[in-house]
């Protein structure tokens, strides 16, 4: 089944998937209690173009990594997220749908750590989910992200039970070549690069959306759409703009995911509902 939101992936590498099924069970499966069953998720990933043998491949392979688990209610099979999941998707809400940009003024957090050689399943952990939250490397062993996120950065230490491995210096300044140093640390070239794809594929349908939009129509265009974003507010941890090229893509961008959360969200969900409920 090819949708139209398929088809304006064309101008993006298209979701995989996985992670259609993460964003489903992260919009739509929260507030039912974490949990959708096997006939809703199939449903709904046919109308994004995901047959039903793919929907099973993804699912089996998202079990594996313990990110959805098998749970019944009241007979009906179904899946579940995680709870470590769970909780990383609560905390993302905020960077994705509201996040708040650096400003110079803001400073940096630093992240410092050090972990023994018998431990270094943990410093893996530990790489993974700074790299995760957008933190750039300034040396071997300390990272650095603007100071707007030191909340989260404390909230996943705690998660993980890492804080003793991990020293953060909050408010920090940065020599009067920050600018510089900004572009080493993170690849900006190829962030602007998916910050242009975004507009590129998702511009023209601001103009597309009308009143006569159906429920339908919007939740097959919102979630690829979301799909595609929420990944950026990572890569871009709110890198102040005064350290960025001139016209930076990141402010259209997010303007954009803005308007289009907006206006299809909601007829997308009562698109969702309509099949998650359908009595």
């Amino acid at each position: 089944m090819t949708t139209v939101a398929t088809q304006r992936s064309a101008n993006l590498t298209a979701p995989a998937p996985r992670h259609l099924i993460v964003t489903l069970f992260a919009m739509y499966a929260r507030p039912e209690s974490n949990w959708l069953s096997v006939a809703s998720v199939v449903r709904l990933m046919d109308e994004l173009g995901v047959d039903g043998p793919s929907v099973r491949s993804s699912i089996s392979r998202l079990k594996r990594k313990d990110i959805l688990s098998s749970v019944r209610h009241d007979g009906q099979a179904g899946y579940s997220l995680s709870q470590p999941v769970l909780d990383t998707i609560n905390d993302g809400d905020d960077r994705i749908f509201g996040r708040r940009r650096g400003a110079l003024d803001d400073g940096w957090v630093i992240a410092v750590f050090s972990i023994p050689e018998s431990e270094r399943d943990k410093r893996h952990a530990l790489r993974t989910a700074l790299t995760r939250l957008g933190f750039g490397i300034a040396a071997p062993g300390v990272w650095i992200a603007p100071a707007v996120i030191r909340d989260e950065v404390q909230k996943m230490l705690r998660r993980n039970g890492m804080q003793q491995y991990v020293s953060l210096f909050d408010h920090c300044e940065l020599a009067e070549d920050a600018a510089a140093k900004v572009s080493t640390w993170w690849n900006l070239d190829e962030l602007s690069a998916q910050y242009d794809e975004f507009l590129g594929a998702y511009s023209s349908l601001t103009a597309e959306i009308s009143k006569q939009t159906t429920p339908r129509k919007a939740f097959a265009e919102y979630v690829p759409m979301l799909t595609t974003w929420r990944r950026l507010p990572y890569l871009d941890p709110g890198l102040p703009l005064e350290l960025l090229p001139d016209r930076w893509p990141g402010v259209d961008a997010a303007s954009l995911f803005s308007e289009l959360d907006a206006a299809l969200q909601p007829l997308a969900q009562e698109y969702v509902q309509t099949i998650v409920h359908p009595d």
